[in-house]
């Protein structure tokens, strides 16, 4: 059995240097939080991406495709804005999210974002798991793109925040819309702040060590999708604790 979070950041914000020591908290909090594992996938655009996954590779030992930070299992990722809106999350082996990561070079800015038909067609020979992040979120849907480019995808990401913002019908709206789509879906917590680990967590059968395991079992339904019915405490926490975090460093 395997409890995981399949959408995580690592860093407060995108304009905020990594934090060891920040990234650690995070990383307790999941486990006090009973998660064996998280998906890091930070925004690929982020302030000094690269340094991030430098800073991961010294510090930590990496087998298959996690590094294993105090028993926590932390698989490799990055989460990618595409054009005319959405995010895409990509978890996979740390050398193919680098290689992946200077192909986007071209593409970090907004009026630069790569389509997502073309980053679908770069990813496709990659063993990588494939999510719709928030695909029903007002600033970033999914929902206006093709349904043969949608089905694509491995799975739609049921999101913390957005259950939180919208409420926890978001879920069933998410699942039906996955449905149409035969999609998974698979749950993130969005979290950039420790207190929001635990709001969402997907509970796996069985343990798994690549990517590819992560995105066979969700494609088989070996898992159980799990909101806390603590969700919008946690969030909520999250969110006023980042704030504050953000304005004493603005005043630092």
């Amino acid at each position: 059995m395997m409890n995981i979070d399949l959408h995580t950041h690592g860093k407060l914000s995108k304009k905020t240097h990594f934090s060891l020591e920040y990234f650690l908290s995070m990383a307790r909090e999941a486990k006090e939080n009973g998660l064996h594992a998280v998906a890091l996938t930070e925004h690929f655009n982020t302030l000094n991406f690269t340094d991030l996954l430098d800073q991961l590779d010294y510090h930590f030992d990496y087998t298959n495709d996690y590094y294993l930070v105090e028993g926590l299992k932390v698989f490799s990722g990055m989460e990618v804005d595409v054009a005319n809106k959405g995010h895409i999350l990509l978890i996979g082996n740390r050398v193919i999210i680098r290689e992946l990561r200077q192909q986007l070079d071209a593409h970090t800015a907004k009026d630069s974002f790569i389509p997502l038909d073309e980053l679908l067609d770069r990813t496709e020979d990659y063993p990588l798991l494939r999510i719709g992040a928030h695909p029903m979120r007002e600033s970033t849907p999914l929902t206006h793109h093709a349904a043969a480019t949608l089905q694509r995808l491995d799975t739609l990401d049921v999101n913390a925040k957005d259950l939180f913002q919208y409420g926890f019908g978001m879920a069933d709206n998410v699942q039906q819309f996955a449905e149409e789509l035969g999609l998974p879906v698979s749950a993130g917590s969005d979290s950039h702040q420790p207190l929001q680990f635990g709001s969402v967590i997907n509970r796996f059968d069985k343990d798994c060590h690549t990517a590819e395991q992560l995105r066979t079992e969700l494609l088989n339904g070996n898992y159980q999708l799990e909101i806390s019915p603590c969700l919008n405490v946690k969030v909520k926490a999250a969110q006023m604790m980042k704030e504050l975090l953000k304005k004493s460093m603005v005043v630092a």
